[in-house]
C-alpha cells in the first residue's frame, strides 16, 4: 500500500488538487456517458476553463489515460484487501465482489475499452490485477466454495454486466446493481449445479479490447 504523505499542501497546491479532482469526476461522468464526447465537455461538466483543463491534461487520450490507470488502480486495491481478509474465503470473496461493484471501475472499461493506447505500466498493472483476481478466485475455489464451471475471466463479465445497470437516480442505480450481484453471488456460489453452457471468456478476449481502436 502508498503511504500518504503527512505534510499539508500549500494553499495552492491545495486547491489545484481540488480542482484535479473535480475535473477527475466530471470526465468519468462525462466519459462514461458518451465516450466521443469532447474534452470541452469535461470543462463546462467541471465548471472551469478549457485552459485550466488543458493544463493539466495536454489531450483527451491522456484524460483518458489518467482515469483508466485510476480506476485499474482501485481495483488493484480492492484485490488486495481481500487477499489479506482473514474471514472465512467465501465472506472475503463476496465482500470483494461488492466492494467492486460498489468502485465501478467496469464502467470505465466498457466505456474507454480501445479507445486510447495504454501505457506499459497500465499494461502491468493489468496483468498483476489479473493475476491476483486468480489468485483469489482459486483460494475460494479451493474452499470449496464456488460451481465447478466458473472461470476466473468469467468475473470480468459479470462486472461489466452490472455496471451496465444505470437508472437517472443515483442511489436506486446502487441498489438494483447489488439486488442482481446478490443473483449471481447466489449463483456462482451453487456446487453441483447444472453445467454452464459454452466456454468461460480467456484472457486473450479480456485484454484485446483494449487496444486502441483504429480511427
Amino acid at each position: 500500500m502508498r503511504e500518504a504523505s503527512s505534510a499539508p499542501l500549500s494553499g495552492r497546491r491545495a486547491q489545484a488538487a481540488i480542482n484535479d479532482g473535480v475535473i477527475l469526476e466530471s470526465a468519468r461522468a462525462v466519459f462514461t456517458a458518451d465516450p466521443s464526447a469532447p474534452i470541452a465537455a469535461v470543462a463546462r461538466h467541471a465548471g472551469v476553463g478549457i485552459s485550466a483543463l488543458y493544463r493539466r491534461y495536454p489531450g483527451k487520450e491522456d484524460l483518458l489515460r489518467k482515469l483508466a490507470a485510476d480506476g485499474l488502480q482501485r481495483f488493484l486495491d480492492e484485490l488486495e484487501a481481500a487477499l489479506a481478509d482473514e474471514r472465512d474465503a467465501w465472506t472475503a470473496f463476496a465482500d470483494f465482489m461488492r466492494r467492486a461493484v460498489d468502485a465501478n471501475t467496469s464502467s470505465l472499461t466498457r466505456a474507454l475499452a480501445g479507445t486510447f493506447a495504454p501505457t506499459p505500466d497500465m499494461w502491468a498493472n493489468g496483468q498483476r490485477s489479473a493475476e491476483l483476481l486468480g489468485e483469489l478466485f482459486e483460494r475460494t475455489r479451493a474452499a470449496g466454495a464456488l460451481r465447478a464451471d466458473l472461470e476466473v475471466h468469467d468475473l470480468s463479465l459479470i462486472f461489466e454486466q452490472l455496471a451496465a445497470v444505470r437508472v437517472g437516480d443515483e442511489a436506486r442505480t446502487h441498489e438494483l446493481r447489488h439486488r442482481y450481484l446478490a443473483l449471481m453471488l447466489d449463483a456462482m456460489h451453487q456446487v453441483g449445479a447444472e453445467p454452464l453452457p459454452g466456454p468461460a471468456p480467456t484472457w486473450a478476449e479480456i485484454s484485446q479490447r483494449w487496444t486502441a481502436r483504429d480511427t
